[in-house]
């Protein structure tokens, strides 16, 4: 079968299922499977593809069809300049995260990292590909997320600039012990009043433990900024992804711990203020 042929026949499938910008979708899917540039199909229209590689659409596009997102449809999603493999496991990575990756770069330069509840692991594996780091853990509660960071840190192990340890376990409990320059963390912060305002692709697809957290979306965040001066070395960096809805008082939480300076919130790529940084006090 050519590529163009295959993109029509896609085409179809999505359609039919009233996806929208079916034809976009079929491209990019053929793109994502072959690994190649986004308009990988459009220039290969006339080029006949692998019989695996047209399986893998079709499947793709059935997937798709049924209501999976794209990226659990292909089964991977970019982050930064990585590929990563997602499934139903893990959280789809969102391009508004990467701002987080760029604030732990700009201001931590050498240590040991933390990203908690690291899903995929895209957060763990954008810091230890490029940033200077002794090495980066990467924890999370679900076992099943780590076996999807653990071959993403595989499939990525040429790029990484320093090893990424995999933890099982909740929050901060980890990685008691060991005393971090930098934890990041995009934790759940979803209140579970609010799951019927999320879209169905992601309600009814991505895992609820890394959506929703209890007490209105902020039991997991303050448990972090709680928990985080006990791990953190004087002058430490605590970043966390959070609510824009909720960012103000996730900033009171911070200045109320008297362990903790300079607690700023920062916008992330669409302007929405959703990144809290807070320093530990020198002691």
């Amino acid at each position: 079968m050519l590529a163009g042929e295959l993109v029509a026949e896609l085409e179809g499938v999505l359609r039919g299922a009233n996806v929208e910008q079916a034809r976009r979708e079929a491209g990019d899917m053929i793109a994502a499977i072959v690994d190649g540039p986004r308009f990988w199909a459009a220039e290969h229209r006339d080029e006949i593809v692998a019989p695996i590689i047209v399986e893998r659409a079709r499947a793709a596009a059935l997937r798709r069809a049924g209501g999976a997102p794209f990226a659990y449809a292909v089964g991977r999603a970019a982050f930064r300049h990585l590929t990563l493999q997602v499934d139903e496991r893990v959280l789809i990575p969102r391009q508004e995260t990467e701002r987080l990756v760029d604030e732990v770069l700009a201001r931590v330069s050498s240590g040991v990292v933390a990203d908690i509840g690291t899903g995929s692991g895209a957060i763990a594996i954008a810091l230890a590909s490029e940033g200077r780091f002794d090495r980066v853990i990467a924890t999370d509660v679900s076992t099943a997320a780590l076996r999807v960071a653990a071959e993403n840190v595989r499939r990525c192990s040429g790029a990484l600039r320093c090893p990424v340890e995999l933890r099982a376990g909740s929050l901060l409990i980890p990685i008691f012990g060991t005393r971090m320059d930098a934890i990041v963390a995009n934790p759940p912060y979803i209140a579970h009043t609010e799951a019927r305002e999320l879209p169905a692709s992601v309600r009814d697809w991505e895992p609820p433990t890394a959506l929703y957290s209890a007490e209105g979306g902020l039991r997991d965040t303050a448990r972090l900024i709680r928990q985080a001066p006990d791990v953190l070395g004087p002058g430490g960096l605590l970043a966390i992804e959070v609510d824009a809805r909720r960012s103000g008082q996730v900033a009171a939480m911070a200045r109320a711990e008297s362990r903790f300076r300079d607690v700023i919130v920062r916008p992330d790529l669409t302007g929405r203020d959703r990144i809290l940084l807070a320093t530990r006090v020198d002691e």
